[in-house]
């Protein structure tokens, strides 16, 4: 539909990508974000989903207390992110300032969910995050549904719209910053990058999965022999070894949102990107933003999900999911 210049501009101290990248997720955001929260008049509700096939996702809705809500906003986060991420509380207090109700929704063995499923998460695992939106949509059934997501979450977001139709969800609006379009092409750019997102990825990804094992030992026998794999060989083992495709090319390819996949988007997507995102190449955005139902605005500075405005931490990104959203309202 469109390319869009963005009129984000960082100040010249936070024009290094990795600067804006680190101060994302760092606790002083944390701690920003769960200020916010508390300061928003809204009542916050933690919940348990039974999403069918067993499965069951925890999250948490939130609506405003002194004022109907307008529309009720799915919001998704980042690989080894989870509900409570700086961004997420960040956006989630942004939509409910704007009048939304929000359910922040953790993936499999994200946030404390570990021990609700026995299987692993993996970025295929796409029939659950579907259920779950449709779960959440009955929460409100009189609202419009929309969605967000950062990086993973992102790439959900868009494969979620995809979906909608034929799962019958009444997605009206999706939101993605610094979505991930081609894993491949993002593992190749981490492995040939700066080296503190690949070992960030690697300790937290490692983590989980040695949490998995202990709560579900007889399922999960692997040693600490697999767990000091590197990226791409860990990936690789979790491939062959929990899921049912053959090899790491037919999983990557299986959440790969490139190669015109997206032109067959039947409802809005707005995409937020930087040009100097250090994770998420930027080849492919630029022929996604000919597609007939993409917005994409290119910022030249903000790193992977950062877009830092000042020294207080205030963040473009959250401001802009709230305002892309309330366009579908109008």
């Amino acid at each position: 539909m469109s390319l869009l210049a963005s009129p984000y501009a960082s100040p010249g101290w936070l024009r290094n990508p990795h600067l804006q990248s680190v101060l994302a997720s760092s606790p002083l955001r944390s701690a920003q974000g769960h200020r916010r929260l508390q300061h928003i008049r809204a009542r916050h509700q933690p919940m348990l989903l039974d999403v069918g096939n067993g499965v069951r996702l925890q999250g948490i809705a939130s609506q405003p207390v002194d004022l109907a809500p307008r529309a009720q906003v799915l919001l998704l986060h980042g690989w080894e992110g989870s509900a409570e991420s700086s961004y997420m509380q960040l956006t989630a207090a942004r939509l409910l300032a704007a009048g939304m109700a929000v359910f922040r929704l953790n993936f499999r063995d994200h946030g404390d969910s570990h021990h609700l499923n026995t299987g692993l998460f993996h970025s295929n695992r796409l029939d659950e995050v579907v259920d779950a939106a449709g779960v959440v949509a009955r929460l409100w059934p009189q609202l419009p549904l929309l969605a967000a997501g950062f990086s993973l979450g992102g790439n959900f977001a868009l494969r979620l719209a995809l979906r909608a139709p034929t799962a019958g969800l009444p997605l009206q609006r999706v939101a993605a910053i610094c979505p991930l379009l081609d894993p491949a092409d993002a593992m190749t750019r981490m492995e040939t990058g700066p080296a503190l997102y690949l070992r960030y990825f690697e300790h937290k990804w490692r983590r989980s999965l040695a949490r998995k094992r202990s709560l579900f030992p007889q399922a999960h026998t692997f040693g600490d022999d697999v767990l000091r794999l590197r990226m791409r060989a860990l990936t690789d083992w979790m491939v062959r070894n929990t899921t049912t495709f053959p090899d790491l090319a037919t999983y990557f390819d299986g959440y790969s949102i490139a190669a015109g996949r997206l032109q067959g988007l039947s409802l809005p997507a707005d995409i937020l990107m930087a040009e100097d995102d250090p994770v998420i190449p930027l080849d492919e955005f630029h022929r996604i933003a000919n597609y007939p139902a993409v917005t994409l605005e290119l910022a030249r500075h903000g790193g992977h999900c950062g877009f830092i405005e000042n020294a207080a931490l205030d963040g473009y990104a959250e401001r802009w999911v709230a305002q892309r959203l309330q366009s579908a309202l109008m």
